[in-house]
């Protein structure tokens, strides 16, 4: 058999800026399904590249380019306890039981609350939402909360975003009487906790295929299998109607973008049909979010992720746990606005705790690589770290280092801590290894992130453990991290009407990616330092059209200091492209993400 000649590098590019290879998308047959989708559909050539690029063909460009729930949605019931979960829910609405509902302190876990909370309220129940405080409780349900819980006459507990791992706390339950429900989406163990129904697309004996969905996004089919139930029954009449299951979409859309879930499929077509619903501004909490928050012009998902997200999550992270899940069920608008302006405050004050933990920990980070750098994982810990604050750090050591990282706050004997993984790289499958290893008190996650408690005394032997067990998928990793090029395209070719194009093939995400073009053989007119870390730089072409482009948090590293030392050079360019609608007037930015000298 003839060996495959290897694809040459794109535009040349063997090792860049940050050290990586780049190389086109698209192999021989991608471009030729490219030209078809061309021909077939009239569209642009450069979106035919970025659908073909995603696996998108002829005949399901039209489907994907308009995502509709009724296409992609399934039957709810396709997911494992579903039913059961739906009997004893249809239960407490008939009966008119108190319902407590139980949530994780993230956005996923605020938007799943908000979701079975709305539509409970409207069959007529009392609710009782709780959020645990990040630091006195920890993730999950635990012993002492369901005891309050239950005294506050809850006979039905509904976890959302949590509870797939909680033995203890739901033996506890079945003890007093409470029946549970778990609406969860993280890897399950194969031992499952006691509970009337434990619906989660990702336990080992779920065959659904619905393992790509947050947890709002289970809750939501949830939700539907009631309404369904209900309706069946008729319980739903002229004087008492069903709530508009459509208006949740919303909040599935913004859980959907914030956990970093993949988008494609029935993810996309929610937060496509999400998007449609904030543009409406029918939800108090989140259109104050919006305004506190100044984003200018229509929703988008890059604004969940960046803008509306890290608000919420502020709560949980460093003050109220439960005021992002309160803000997103009012229905007042000066009590949103005053919820979403302390969130903006909590998020400021979070960003200046969370500056001084990352300057430690890449301190740290660098001196354990030393001068080999060859570890595979790695793993900071500090006392006196904010442990709201531990996953975004991990966030940025991934970031600069390119490899799994965990940053792990110490309170003495105990340390709390969250990990974030790269592509190709099962985090939540190591870190439940370690539990049963005994290394972790605790922990759980899905690929691409994690948490675990672990004692202080056993950080050492969890590093070897790590380096270890993810040794050889990291390499791995690390050996296919080529940098994936959609198209070349020029300053001048860069138009509002090719983004908005462009966008058609979108949100993108996890699972989508966000399409990169380079800018090839453009010159640097114009580079700076602005917000302290980020470097903005003005390329021009050949013909003498320009772009406005930034690169983030990249001043003091390699990329940003061979940009600023590049005045009046010409360099190949690589990054995203997206809307500035500022002053509401729309022009073209360049988001840099690498670069190579022509």
């Amino acid at each position: 058999m003839l060996a495959v000649p290897p694809r040459p590098a794109f535009l040349n590019v063997e090792s860049s800026l940050t050290g990586r290879l780049w190389r086109d998308r698209l192999e021989p047959t991608g471009r030729a399904l490219a030209e078809a989708i061309v021909q077939q559909h009239g569209l642009p050539e450069v979106l035919a590249r970025v659908l073909a690029g995603r696996g998108v063909d002829c005949d399901t460009c039209t489907d994907f380019l308009d995502p509709t729930l009724r296409t992609l949605m399934p039957d709810p019931s396709t997911m494992v306890d579903m039913d059961a979960a739906v009997e004893r829910l249809v239960r407490a609405v008939v009966s008119r039981e108190a319902v407590a509902i139980f949530g994780d302190y993230d956005v996923d876990g605020a938007c799943s609350s908000a979701v079975v909370a709305e539509f409970l309220d409207a069959c007529g129940l009392e609710t009782i939402i709780h959020i645990p405080d990040r630091i006195f409780e920890g993730y999950g349900p635990n012993v002492d909360a369901i005891r309050a819980l239950h005294e506050r006459g809850a006979s039905l507990m509904v976890t959302v975003d949590c509870g797939a791992t909680s033995h203890e706390p739901f033996r506890v339950a079945a003890e007093l009487g409470l029946d549970v429900i778990t609406l969860d989406h993280h890897q399950a163990p194969e031992q499952l906790p006691q509970a009337v129904a434990i619906v989660d697309p990702n336990r080992q004996d779920d065959l659904s295929g619905l393992g790509h969905l947050c947890a709002a996004g289970v809750a939501f089919m949830a939700m539907v299998a009631l309404n369904r139930a209900l309706r069946l029954r008729g319980f739903w009449t002229p004087a008492r109607p069903a709530p508009d299951l459509m208006a949740m979409l919303d909040l599935v859309a913004l859980a959907t973008v914030a956990d970093v879930v993949p988008l494609r499929g029935l993810n996309r077509a929610f937060v496509l049909r999400g998007l449609e619903v904030m543009r409406a501004r029918g939800r108090p909490g989140l259109r104050a979010l919006f305004d506190v928050a100044g984003a200018d012009g229509p929703p988008r998902a890059q604004a969940l992720g960046f803008m509306i997200g890290p608000r919420i999550n502020a709560g949980g992270r460093i003050g109220d746990a439960a005021l992002g899940a309160k803000l997103l069920l009012l229905r007042e608008d000066p009590e949103a606005d005053r919820i979403a302006a302390e969130l903006d405050r909590l998020n400021r004050e979070r960003q200046s705790i969370e500056a001084l933990a990352v300057a430690e920990a890449e301190a740290e980070a660098l001196a354990g690589l030393g001068l080999t750098d060859e570890a595979a994982v790695i793993v900071t810990a500090a006392e006196g770290w904010h442990p709201g604050v531990v996953g975004l750090v991990a966030s940025r050591l991934k970031e600069r280092f390119g490899r799994p990282a965990f940053a792990v706050a110490l309170n003495g004997p105990l340390g709390t801590g969250s990990g974030r993984s790269i592509p190709g790289v099962d985090l939540g499958r190591a870190v439940r290894g370690a539990v049963e290893a005994g290394l972790l008190v605790k922990g759980g996650g899905h690929a691409m992130a994690a948490g675990l408690t672990l004692e202080s005394e056993k950080l050492g032997a969890l590093r070897a453990w790590f380096e270890e067990t993810l040794g050889e998928s990291v390499a791995r990793a690390r050996k296919d991290s080529a940098l994936s090029v959609d198209a070349a395209i020029s300053a001048g070719g860069a138009q509002v009407e090719l983004v908005a194009a462009i966008e058609r093939a979108g949100p993108f995400g996890s699972g989508n990616p966000e399409p990169l073009f380079v800018f090839a053989s453009h010159t640097i007119v114009d580079v700076g330092v602005v917000g302290g870390s980020h470097v903005r730089l003005r390329l021009e072409a050949g013909d003498r059209s320009r772009i406005d482009a930034i690169a983030f948090r990249v001043a003091e590293a390699p990329l940003g200091r061979a940009l600023l030392a590049a005045r009046g050079e010409r360099m190949h360019v690589a990054g995203t492209l997206s809307l500035d609608r500022w002053g509401g007037r729309e022009r073209v930015r360049l988001r840099v993400v690498d670069a190579a000298r022509a």
